[in-house]
């Protein structure tokens, strides 16, 4: 996510995150309740569902929240850690502006929103 970032797009990012440890078995996010912070996985497992189903599994490198920071919508799942988990919490207005400080970021976060869209439509046409 952070690769093509610049030094400075860096500090930025730095100065606005959060690390958090959290237990197994730790709800991390609750489908259908607002959103005020968007989370990258640093280490451990979390299991995400919809509706009660398992859907993905999220590992370090990955992350949620976005959706509902973008559109001011409620969550569109509910993620568990299944392990201890060490995660980087950035709040909603930081977020906004990190969208529009660090470019590589916005560019990272629509390509996995897309990709996550298209993951939907696949799944609803099987």
């Amino acid at each position: 996510m952070f690769a093509t970032c610049s030094e400075r797009e860096l500090r930025a990012v730095s100065r606005v995150v959060t690390e958090l440890d959290v237990s197994a078995g730790t709800v991390l996010t609750t489908e259908g309740q607002p959103g005020h912070e968007f989370v990258i996985v640093l280490d451990g497992t979390g299991a995400v569902s919809v509706n009660g189903d398992l859907v993905a599994t999220l590992r370090a490198g990955d992350y949620f929240g976005e959706i509902a920071l973008l559109d001011g919508g409620p969550r569109t799942a509910t993620v568990v850690a299944e392990t201890p988990m060490v995660l980087a919490v950035v709040v909603r207005p930081d977020f906004t502006r990190l969208l529009d400080e660090v470019p590589a970021l916005s560019h990272s976060v629509l390509a996995k929103l897309a990709q996550r869209v298209r993951a939907v439509q696949a799944h609803a046409v099987a």
